[in-house]
């Protein structure tokens, strides 16, 4: 199993010490790349979360320690659980939620090596109807080819390999959601013949991914609703047109656990309208999920 360290977090909207229960029929999970919560925060975060009204939101490159993110979203009205990073201003994780988490879980491996990556936390949730849900922020490496950079990437996606199943086996449902830069197929990626030998679309690293959704039974969520298109894209450069043009990459992800999969009824990528109104370089991938049997 993998060693994990405390969490350290807030309940934000605690209004007494008994855990809430999720009992509505739609479920609303979205998951961002921030791009540093403070700045997403001024730039016009807070307007988004309004609009899109999430009952799950996971951030990836929060780039705040915890004290610092908790505080940034203290006032949202959400439970805040976040993971930072040793290394100061890189990576962290988080998980907002409207619900309070029976457990949470850092890190991942069971060296160590990855404890204090602020790359990979796990909350588990209890649904209305006393299954377990198990929602997980992850921030994979963006790599870069021959380099040790990118031997950190291989050793994160290994100890994914490893993890996935044992998650599917103690949770009813199981969710991987988060900037895990890297484009599955060519319909992921607008250049793809350009970049087929740059970290993001080695073939490698795809086949990392043929066997999350084949072998290990994980479901690409966004990419089953959304069909054979391509995109829809999640990360487009700050450089040039490439907003504007749609010259993007589909590096986030909701995998799902088949039966969680098959709840999944609609899945949005809420792209800004203009290159100005952006509060971060990715969009975020919000999917509802309906669950039938949910109840009270």
């Amino acid at each position: 199993m993998c060693s994990f360290l405390p969490s350290l977090y807030n309940a934000l909207s605690r209004k007494n010490s008994a855990l809430h229960v999720i009992i509505d029929h739609m479920i609303r999970i979205a998951s961002v790349n921030v791009n540093g919560v403070r700045a997403a925060w001024r730039k016009g975060m807070p307007t988004w979360v309004d609009a899109a009204k999430p009952d799950f939101i996971t951030l990836q490159e929060v780039r705040a320690a915890n004290d610092i993110a908790h505080s940034v979203l203290a006032d949202t009205g959400y439970t805040t659980i976040s993971h930072d990073a040793e290394a100061k201003g890189r990576a962290g994780v988080a998980v907002m939620a409207r619900t309070e988490p029976e457990a949470v879980r850092e890190g991942l491996g069971d060296d160590g090596y990855f404890d204090r990556a602020g790359r990979w936390v796990e909350t588990d949730y209890r649904l209305g109807d006393g299954s377990l849900l198990t929602l997980v922020s992850a921030y994979v490496h963006s790599g870069e080819a021959d380099t040790p950079k990118q031997d950190d990437k291989y050793r994160f996606l290994d100890r994914m390999i490893e993890r996935m199943p044992q998650l599917a086996k103690t949770a009813d449902h199981v969710l991987i959601t988060g900037d895990l830069n890297v484009c599955h197929t060519e319909r992921d990626l607008k250049n793809w013949k350009a970049n087929r030998k740059k970290s993001g679309f080695l073939p490698e690293e795809r086949a990392y991914f043929d066997k999350f959704f084949g072998e290990i039974g994980y479901v690409d969520v966004h990419r089953r609703l959304s069909g054979d298109v391509d995109g829809p894209y999640t990360w487009w450069s700050m450089r040039g047109k490439a907003f504007d043009n749609d010259t993007g990459w589909r590096i986030d992800y909701q995998m799902a656990t088949p039966t969680l999969a098959d709840a999944a009824v609609k899945a949005t990528v809420d792209k800004a309208d203009s290159w100005a109104e952006r509060w971060s370089d990715h969009a975020p991938l919000v999917i509802d999920y309906d669950l039938p049997d949910v109840k009270a």
